[in-house]
């Protein structure tokens, strides 16, 4: 009886235990919602650029083609008509994205945050995120990278043109020849079977 005993308290004291660990502290949980809210437009922008990635990885792509196989006074309607439906989805799925990151923030970054920190480094994190000048930084940010950008286009593009033709030049060789070895006999010469 002693043994049984033992082992339901040893049981409901493991139990005790998890229900502790699994649930923080409400100073924790406060600590974890102020970051959560301090790092929210970081998320909902990382959340807009996923969803509107696939539209610009579109518009390169088009712009290529129509850069090989359109006379100027052709491509350029063309690609600003592209944009204004690029943008168009890009309005749509911008603040679907934006809705769904932030509602998704607590059980994702903030479980991640309860799982690595506690609430002396939650303390120590909040105190570096609300710093004058670290929110001036990031501020700032965006003018850094369209800076380097204005910069780094140019310098790189006359490296990277030839690269990236001959890189698809070799590709679409290879899909060609993959794809000629794949068809049936009468279809690669041509000739009805």
């Amino acid at each position: 009886m002693n043994k049984a005993l033992a082992a339901a308290l040893l049981v409901a004291c493991s139990l005790t235990v998890h229900a502790q660990t699994a649930q923080p502290s409400k100073a924790k949980q406060d600590l974890i919602a102020k970051v959560l809210e301090l790092q929210r437009p970081v998320v909902e922008n990382q959340a807009r650029v996923m969803a509107e990635q696939p539209a610009a990885v579109m518009l390169q792509r088009a712009a290529a083609v129509a850069q090989q196989r359109l006379p100027v006074e052709k491509r350029e309607p063309l690609l600003k008509d592209l944009q204004n439906d690029a943008r168009q989805y890009a309005e749509e799925v911008s603040p679907h994205a934006r809705d769904k990151a932030a509602a998704l923030l607590p059980t994702t970054i903030g479980a991640v945050l309860d799982a690595k920190f506690n609430e002396a480094e939650l303390k120590k994190l909040l105190t570096i995120l609300q710093d004058p000048v670290l929110r001036k930084f990031e501020q700032a940010q965006p003018d850094m990278a369209r800076a380097m950008g204005e910069k780094l286009v140019p310098e790189m593009k006359p490296l990277l043109e030839p690269k990236i033709k001959a890189l698809e030049q070799t590709m679409g060789r290879k899909l060609e020849a993959a794809i000629t070895a794949a068809a049936p006999a009468g279809a690669a010469s041509g000739t009805k079977p």
